[in-house]
């Protein structure tokens, strides 16, 4: 547990994702930006200037100088730069996908353990406020619906869809359902990309009898971000797009027929990403565990990897066989 006040954060990374990730530390009262790094020493500068922060020339010069950091590298690189910071102590906030397979996340997870330091995965969509409205409302799953649709990104990708957008829904489904895998069946197929899945649809059946069906696109033509959840006695919805949470409830009534009666549920909206970075630098502060561990991280991973054996997908991070 840290015992000062400010966090001392640095962000290893600072494309498309980690230059968001550094406006926000930049923006917390409890953390201080120490600087920023990235392959491309033109943006690390820019993306510096930006947020009042430095930019160093590589990663190896902030050990010493930081408390945690944030990773937004490509895949293939998270499990070499995870294990150089979090065996000298570092808490290492990880970009989705936690690592480029199991093995490597388990390798994270127990250096973290080890270590005594916070792993989070970096998960975002369990801080949004859809999510953080729904409580506890979720009881006892028969059936989750998961949707997540999207036009091709314009930025590269460097692993397929299931990793990509897929592993979104897979970290909240496994949430959601409370129980293990025990059966996957998957389809996965490029549509725009060479050689990666574009699209993929899985049917996952858990050991307490809840089943997920799981689509993600990003070849689509409309953005789609929505959960459904049939449990008994309700149907709920989170449109994680809007951030926005519908729960439709049976009414027993006197005739063959139920009805149902909305509910209406108030939200309030977050900045998913802020929240998730000001959830971190609390774990580290006040040595509690954090709300999308390693662990949970690896989890997701298992299951993408069950997904694409499933599937028949070849596609493989970068440097990868």
């Amino acid at each position: 547990m840290i015992s000062r006040k400010r966090i001392k954060a640095a962000v290893i990374g600072v494309g498309y994702l980690g230059r968001f990730h550094a406006q926000k530390y930049a923006a917390l009262e409890d953390a201080e930006l120490v600087g920023v790094v990235d392959a491309d020493p033109l943006r690390a500068e820019a993306v510096a200037k930006e947020v009042g922060t430095k930019a160093f020339r590589n990663y190896g010069e902030l050990l010493g100088l930081v408390d945690a950091v944030s990773i937004a590298t490509p895949t293939e690189f998270h499990h070499f730069i995870g294990m150089e910071f979090l065996s000298r102590g570092v808490h290492v906030m990880m970009e989705k996908p936690l690592a480029a397979d199991s093995r490597e996340a388990a390798e994270l997870v127990r250096e973290a353990e080890r270590a005594g330091v916070v792993l989070q995965a970096g998960h975002i969509e369990r801080f949004n406020g859809a999510m953080l409205a729904l409580g506890g409302a979720i009881k006892d799953p028969l059936y989750i619906e998961a949707v997540r649709t999207s036009p091709y990104p314009n930025r590269s990708t460097d692993v397929d869809v299931i990793l990509d957008v897929m592993i979104h829904d897979i970290d909240l489904v496994l949430s959601l359902a409370g129980s293990e895998p025990e059966h996957v069946e998957a389809t996965a197929l490029p549509v725009v990309s060479r050689g990666k899945a574009d699209f993929a649809s899985a049917r996952v059946a858990f050991r307490n009898g809840c089943v997920a069906a799981i689509t993600a696109s990003r070849a689509a033509r409309e953005r789609v971000r929505k959960i459904t959840v049939y449990q008994p006695g309700a149907i709920i919805t989170i449109d994680y797009a809007a951030q926005a949470l519908y729960i439709d409830r049976t009414v027993p009534g006197s005739g063959p027929v139920a009805t149902q009666a909305a509910e209406d549920v108030k939200v309030e909206k977050k900045d998913s990403l802020l929240e998730e970075i000001r959830s971190f630098i609390i774990s580290v502060r006040d040595g509690v565990p954090p709300v999308v561990s390693g662990m949970d991280g690896m989890r997701a991973l298992e299951l993408a990897e069950s997904i694409r054996e499933a599937s028949g997908s070849s596609s493989v991070c970068p440097g990868r066989s």
